[in-house]
């Protein structure tokens, strides 16, 4: 047997990992989960160069995903399809989130729009979204005559 030390923070933590999930399940008649949207986890960062959005989206084939603009808004949407089981196997739990997602980010206003590209590999999406060079207005002097 082994002695474990009680800890409120620990007990904390695992009251709210367990409710901060309960929006996106919905309970069915038969008292199973079904898995409902879901939101993907996703990492920005900036180079000289570019700005960088890392998606997390295990099992979700590329096919399955949407990158698009509009008004300087980037949308990433999909989904993520349960796999099927075969009679032989029951499941016990299922903590994956399957469904439709769909994340939007702002862009800066240094973001050339038309030069972003994207790429799935090993469950993350990358976006590229290179930078521009920002063109500050200059103000000109007119004459009074």
């Amino acid at each position: 047997m082994t002695l474990v030390t009680w800890s409120p923070f620990r007990e904390f933590e695992d009251l709210f990992n367990r409710y901060s999930r309960l929006p996106r399940r919905e309970l069915t008649a038969g008292g199973g989960d079904v898995a409902t949207d879901w939101r993907p986890v996703a990492n920005i960062s900036e180079t000289q160069k570019e700005y960088l959005i890392k998606a997390e989206l295990p099992e979700v084939s590329k096919e399955d995903i949407e990158v698009k603009v509009h008004e300087g808004v980037l949308t990433l949407k999909g989904e993520r399809r349960m796999e099927s089981t075969s009679d032989d196997e029951k499941q016990h739990r299922v903590e994956s989130f399957y469904g439709s997602f769909s994340r939007s980010f702002s862009l800066p206003q240094d973001v050339d729009e038309t030069a972003i590209s994207a790429e799935s590999k090993d469950g993350v999406l990358v976006v590229h979204l290179p930078k521009m060079e920002v063109v500050e207005p200059k103000a000109i002097d007119i004459t009074v005559g």
